[in-house]
C-alpha cells in the first residue's frame, strides 16, 4: 500500500512537471477582474514581464489602458523590454505623454531609442523633451548610428570606474552607480581622459583585500568593439567570447556604453532572419503586418530575372525535342537529375557563404574550396550514379517490361548525367557566390535563386545532351 502511495506521488510529481502553468489566462483574468488597482498590481508582480508581454495582443485597448494605469513605469518598462519594437511603439501611443515618457526613461537606452523610432515625429519630439537631459543625450547618441552598426544596439546601462582608485573606492563607486545601473557583473575601467583601459570581474573586486592594487584586478585583454563597426563583423569577432557585456568605443577609444549578451543574442537572431530571407531572394525579412505592395516589391525583382532564366531553360528543352519524341521514357527521369543538381548546388552555396565570412581568405584558399567542393560533388555523383544505374535499370526492365540492354543503356545514361551534373553544380554553387563577393554584391542575396535556375539549365543540357549523344547517335536506341 505504501509502495502504491509513493508511486502515485511520483506520477503526480511528473504530471505537475509536464504540464506548463497557463500564465497567460491567469494574467488576463486578473486584468479583466474587478480587483482594486493596488490588489491588481500586487498580483501582477508575481508574473515575469515576458509572460505579460505575451498576452498584450489578446487584450482590448481599454484593457491595456487599464493595465497602464495600474502598473508603475518600472513594471511597464520590464514588459516593454520583451515586446517587438513595432508593437511597443503602438502600445506607447495608447498612453498619455507623462506615463509614456516615464516608461521610456526606465527602458534600456538601446530599446528606448528603437521604440521611439516607431512613433510619429511630433509625438516622439514631445516625449524626448520630457526625458532627463542625460538620458536624452544618450538616446540621441544611440539613434545617431546606422541600423547596421553595432553602436545602434548598445546601452549605457553599465558600471564605469577610473583606473586610479583603490579597491575600497572602487567598491563605493560600484554601490553608487548600481542604484541606476543593473549590469554590474563586470566593471569597466577608463583612464583619466575617459579612454577604455580594461575590465574587472565583480567577484574579483568583492573578494579582493583593500591592500591589493586595483591595477592587479584589471583585465586589459577584455574584448571590445567600435561603435561604427558593422554588426556582421562584430558577431564574428565576439562569437568565441561568453561575456555578459562587451564595451563599445568611439574612434578616440572613449567608452560609450556596452552591448549586453541579451542584445547580442537578439542581433544574431535578426541577422539569421535576414540571411534566411536573402537565401530566398528577398531584400529583407517580412512580417505578418507588412502591406501587400511592400511584400511584392521585395520579391518581384528577382522573380522577374528568374522568369527570364526559366524561359531560357524551357527553350533549351525545346531544342532537344527530337530526343524526347524518339525516347519519351527519358522524360520520366528529368526531375531526378534536376533535383540532385539543385541539391548539390545549394549545399555548396551554404558551405561557401559560411566560409566567406572569413575576410582573410587568400585566392589560393578560395580556389582550394572550389576544387574541394568539386571533389565532393564528383564522389557523391559517382556513388549516386552507380545506384541510379542499378535501380533505374531494374525499374525499366521489370516495371516497364523493356529489354535488359535498353533498360541499362537508359539507366547508364542517367547515371553518367547525374555524375556530370553534380560535378558542374558543385562548381557553380561555389564559383557564383565567390564572383558576387568579388564584385561587391552580397552573395547571400544574389546566389540562392540564381544557382537553382542555373543548375536546372546545367541538368537539362547534361541529361538531354548525353541522351542525344549516347542513346540516339552511339547506341541508336528508339522506342
Amino acid at each position: 500500500m505504501a509502495t502504491e502511495t509513493r508511486q502515485d506521488a511520483v506520477m503526480s510529481e511528473e504530471t505537475a512537471v509536464a504540464v506548463k502553468p497557463d500564465y497567460g489566462n491567469e494574467i488576463i483574468s486578473i486584468i479583466r477582474g474587478n480587483f482594486s488597482p493596488r490588489a491588481m498590481q500586487t498580483m501582477l508582480t508575481d508574473y515575469h514581464g515576458s509572460d505579460i508581454a505575451d498576452i498584450m495582443e489578446q487584450l482590448s485597448q481599454p484593457e491595456r489602458k487599464k493595465l497602464y494605469r495600474v502598473c508603475g513605469a518600472e513594471m511597464l518598462a520590464e514588459i516593454f523590454e520583451h515586446l517587438e519594437e513595432p508593437a511597443a511603439g503602438a502600445y506607447l501611443r495608447e498612453m498619455d505623454l507623462p506615463k509614456a515618457a516615464a516608461v521610456i526613461a526606465d527602458l534600456e537606452t538601446d530599446t528606448a531609442a528603437n521604440v521611439l523610432h516607431e512613433i510619429d515625429r511630433e509625438r516622439r519630439t514631445l516625449l524626448i523633451e520630457m526625458l532627463p537631459d542625460a538620458l536624452r543625450k544618450e538616446i540621441r547618441m544611440i539613434a545617431s548610428f546606422d541600423d547596421d552598426e553595432i553602436g545602434s544596439k548598445m546601452t549605457t546601462n553599465c558600471i564605469i570606474i577610473r583606473e586610479n582608485l583603490s579597491v575600497k573606492q572602487a567598491m563605493n563607486e560600484l554601490v553608487r552607480q548600481a542604484e541606476e545601473n543593473d549590469n554590474i557583473s563586470t566593471l569597466f575601467v577608463v583612464d583619466e581622459s575617459g579612454a577604455y583601459y580594461g575590465a574587472i570581474d565583480l567577484k574579483e573586486l568583492i573578494t579582493a583585500r583593500n591592500s591589493v592594487p586595483l591595477e592587479s584586478l584589471i583585465s586589459t585583454s577584455f574584448p571590445y568593439v567600435y561603435a561604427h563597426e558593422a554588426i556582421d563583423d562584430c558577431i564574428e569577432k565576439l562569437k568565441d567570447y561568453s561575456e555578459d557585456s562587451i564595451p563599445v568605443l568611439d574612434n578616440s577609444n572613449q567608452m560609450l556604453g556596452v552591448i549586453t549578451a541579451a542584445s547580442l543574442i537578439e542581433v544574431v537572431d535578426d541577422e539569421m532572419g535576414e540571411d534566411y530571407a536573402k537565401f530566398a531572394g528577398l531584400t529583407a525579412e517580412e512580417d505578418l503586418q507588412e502591406p501587400l505592395g511592400r511584400s511584392m516589391r521585395k520579391r518581384l525583382p528577382w522573380l522577374l530575372i528568374l522568369l527570364g532564366l526559366g524561359l531560357i531553360v524551357s527553350s533549351v528543352v525545346g531544342i532537344f525535342e527530337q530526343v524526347i519524341s524518339q525516347l519519351t521514357l527519358i522524360m520520366a527521369f528529368q526531375s531526378l537529375i534536376l533535383d540532385m543538381a539543385g541539391n548539390v548546388g545549394t549545399q555548396s552555396l551554404a558551405v561557401t557563404i559560411r566560409v566567406l565570412m572569413d575576410e582573410t581568405l587568400t585566392f589560393r584558399q578560395k580556389m582550394g574550396l572550389v576544387f574541394k567542393e568539386m571533389r565532393v560533388g564528383l564522389c557523391n555523383g559517382l556513388l549516386l550514379g552507380i545506384l541510379s544505374f542499378v535501380l533505374v535499370g531494374g525499374y525499366i526492365m521489370f516495371i516497364k517490361q523493356r529489354t535488359a540492354g535498353f533498360s541499362f543503356a537508359v539507366s547508364g545514361c542517367i547515371g553518367l548525367s547525374l555524375v556530370i551534373a553534380m560535378l558542374i553544380s558543385s562548381a557553380v554553387g561555389t564559383l557564383i557566390p565567390l564572383f558576387f563577393k568579388k564584385i561587391k554584391i552580397d552573395p547571400a542575396v544574389a546566389s540562392g535563386p540564381l544557382i537553382t535556375t542555373i543548375n536546372d539549365l546545367v541538368a537539362v543540357v547534361t541529361y538531354y545532351g548525353m541522351s542525344w549523344i549516347l542513346l540516339l547517335n552511339v547506341l541508336h536506341l528508339h522506342e
